[in-house]
Parts: structure tokens; C-alpha cells; sequence
């Protein structure tokens, strides 16, 4: 939709809906309720992550779009909340009412301040100059030119189709994304329940050790990534972290300490979103429309798996041991490992059929003329041809 409809608009828009809806789920009365408000929760939300890696991509350049990858996943890891009891209603309700208190005024603010895209920008806060700026500045100009120039039409699945990149992105956050299992089905908590020996309020907030080492994990890397121009790394180190994690956890004997450092090491899974999501916006650099849809593709199928991994290999009855999770896990880790090198391969295949040396563009044009109002309507000259 954000190839039709302006980002200005349709992200406030969507906002306002879930927010609304947020606030009606703290008022329901029965789970059927509850089901028919996050069914079109979710209709609200699904574009709001990956619209928001794709707008990150739209707008920085390869060597600066980690670092702010980084921070916008890793924003979702931090902060907790503790308000059961609170004027009569229990913590879940809290957790919406907030939700929704927090979501309605940003959304309004959007309407105001979102840029939308470096091409179609209208912000009353950026000068001329720097619209022009946030056009020029950016290696793929010739790619926003050719974006600007096409409509939706059946060319784009042919191109999807007939390119690799569809295919091996969508792979590769498909099965890296579920290196995140130690979090996202809160094992650790799982563990501590079941071994007994801890109470209620350390069982809730000992796991989030592992949040904030998944916090530390993804800033760092994200910034490295962007320094070094390399993405690869990453998944490879969060590989290498979570098996080691799950071999400290299937070897049962092992002492407790070790476990809880298995389990904080383990934190090192979430590096690999805002690092995926970044490399492929760096690799669909050159096709804004492809771009949209692989990024979509990669959320699409990383929760069309979800919905069934954690029952199928994490269910609650398998703790403390989760000893059938950590084989998968350890076989989810050489899947990435595996994959991570399939892409790495391709892409750089991809740069030698180009004549480049990395994620930057062949030929580098500047501004010569830019109309006063319509930062689209913009003249280049080209440079010399750089790697």
C-alpha cells in the first residue's frame, strides 16, 4: 500500500485503527471477543514493521541503515510495565489501555510531521535545499528515478519471480527469525517455573536479562554492520551464540549457572532482524517496488511459520528440558548458517555481473537544478563511475 497511498497518511491512519481497537480490548468480556479484535488488530498492524524498514531504506544509505534498523527492532525489546491491580483492573488490561494512550497521539502527530519518502517529501521542517539534499544524497538515485517512472503492473511479479532475491531473503529471515524461540516463548521462564525454587516476581523478571543483553546484541551489531559494510557476521555470530546456548541447556547435568548464562546468551538471536532487514533493503537497492515486496514477503512468511513452530517444538509440557526445542534449535542455526552463505554468494555474483565491489551504485549523479517547490522535478549531471 505504501506504493499507492503516502506514508504520511496511511501510517497514522492504521495507527488510529489499532489504537481504537486496543482500547476496546481492555473492555472485553469473553476470549471469542477478545479473538475478533486482534483478528483485525492484525489487519491494522502488519504493515507497520516492515513499512518501517522500508521507509529506513528509503531514506538512508547502505553504510547508515543498520544503526537505525537497530535501534527502531530493538525499541520493541525495552521496556516493561507493572501496573496489575491498579485501579481494579488486572495487568493485561493495563498493558491495552497504555497501549492505546500511547498510539492515538503519535498517530495524530504523524499526520503532521511524517516525511514520507526522499522523492515525494512535503515536511514543513526541511528547506528546499534539504529535500534536494535527501534525494541526492543517496547512491541509488538513478534507481529512484526508474521507481518514480513505473506503475504496478504484471513486469513486477516477473521480476520477483525471475530474481533470486525474493526467494533467499524471504528464506532467510523464515528460518533465522526463529533463533528467536528462546524469547519470544519465554523458555526461560518456562524453565524457572518448572524447576521450582523461585517466586512469582523472579520468574517475571529474571528472563529479562536475556532482553537486555538482545538490546546490547542489536545496537552493537547494527552499528558494526554499518561500519564494516558486512551483514553476514552477524547471523553467523548468532548462530554460533544460540547453539552454544542450546547445547549448554540439552546437556542436563551442567550447573544452574550455566543454564542462565545459556539463556542470556541466547538474547544474541534478536541481532539478526534489524541485520536481515537491512541487507535485504541493501540488496533491492536498485528496485524500490521489489524492494516493498520482499521486505513484506520476509514478515509474511516469519509469521506464517510461527504460527505453528512454538506448538509444534516448544510446547509448555516440555519443560524444564525442552530437549526436543534445542535439537531444532541447533538445526534451526545450521539452516542460517547455510542460507546466510547462500545469499552472501548471490549477491556478490550479482555485484561482478555489475562491475562493483559493494553495496554502492556504479554512477553517482548530482544536482544541478531543483525547482523551488517540487523536489521531483530535479536535473542531474553524471559523475565519474565509482565502485
Amino acid at each position: 500500500m505504501l506504493q499507492v497511498v503516502s506514508p504520511r497518511i496511511w501510517f497514522p491512519c492504521m495507527q488510529i485503527v489499532w489504537g481504537i481497537l486496543t482500547f476496546c480490548t481492555s473492555v472485553a468480556k469473553n476470549v471469542n471477543q477478545i479473538y475478533a479484535i486482534r483478528f483485525f488488530q492484525g489487519i491494522a498492524e502488519s504493515s507497520t514493521f516492515v513499512g518501517t524498514h522500508y521507509v529506513l531504506g528509503s531514506w538512508y544509505k547502505p553504510e547508515e541503515l543498520g544503526k537505525r534498523s537497530g535501534i527502531f527492532t530493538s525499541s520493541g525489546l525495552a521496556g516493561t510495565l507493572n501496573l496489575n491491580g491498579t485501579a481494579g483492573r488486572s495487568g493485561w488490561r493495563w498493558l491495552f489501555i497504555i497501549d492505546g494512550v500511547i498510539t492515538m497521539p503519535i498517530a495524530l502527530y504523524g499526520f503532521l510531521v511524517f516525511p514520507d519518502l526522499p522523492r515525494t517529501t512535503r515536511a514543513f521542517y526541511l528547506s528546499k535545499e534539504e529535500r534536494v539534499l535527501a534525494y541526492e544524497r543517496l547512491e541509488e538515485v538513478e534507481a529512484l528515478e526508474q521507481a518514480r517512472s513505473r506503475r504496478l503492473s504484471w513486469n513486477l511479479l516477473r521480476r520477483i519471480l525471475t530474481r533470486w532475491r525474493w526467494y533467499a531473503c524471504s528464506l532467510l529471515f523464515a528460518i533465522s527469525g526463529e533463533t528467536e524461540s528462546f524469547g519470544s516463548n519465554n523458555l526461560m521462564g518456562l524453565w524457572l517455573k518448572a524447576i521450582g525454587g523461585y517466586t512469582v516476581e523472579q520468574i517475571d523478571y529474571y528472563p529479562s536479562g536475556m532482553t537486555a543483553f538482545a538490546i546490547v546484541s542489536t545496537l552493537v551489531c547494527a552499528t558494526w554492520t554499518d561500519r564494516s559494510q558486512r551483514r553476514w557476521p552477524v547471523l553467523v555470530y548468532m548462530s554460533v551464540a544460540c547453539i552454544s546456548s542450546s547445547i549448554c541447556i540439552l546437556v542436563w547435568s551442567s550447573p544452574t549457572g550455566l543454564k542462565f548464562f545459556a539463556y542470556y546468551l541466547a538474547g544474541a538471536s534478536y541481532a539478526g532482524q534489524a541485520t536481515t532487514f537491512a541487507w535485504a533493503n541493501q540488496i533491492c537497492a536498485d528496485d524500490d517496488q521489489e524492494r516493498a515486496v520482499v521486505l513484506a514477503s520476509m514478515n509474511m512468511w516469519n509469521n506464517a511459520v510461527n504460527a505453528w513452530w512454538s506448538i509444534v517444538f516448544y510446547p509448555a509440557t516440555d519443560a524444564p528440558r525442552f530437549r526436543k526445542g534445542m535439537i531444532t534449535m541447533i538445526c534451526t542455526c545450521v539452516a542460517t548458517l547455510a542460507i546466510t552463505f547462500v545469499v552472501y554468494t548471490l549477491e556478490r555474483r550479482e555485484w561482478r555481473k555489475e562491475g562493483r565491489s559493494g553495496p554502492k551504485h556504479k554512477e553517482r549523479r548530482e544536482v544541478v537544478h531543483a525547482e523551488a517547490d517540487d523536489p521531483k522535478r530535479i536535473s542531474y549531471e553524471p559523475h565519474e563511475k565509482t565502485n
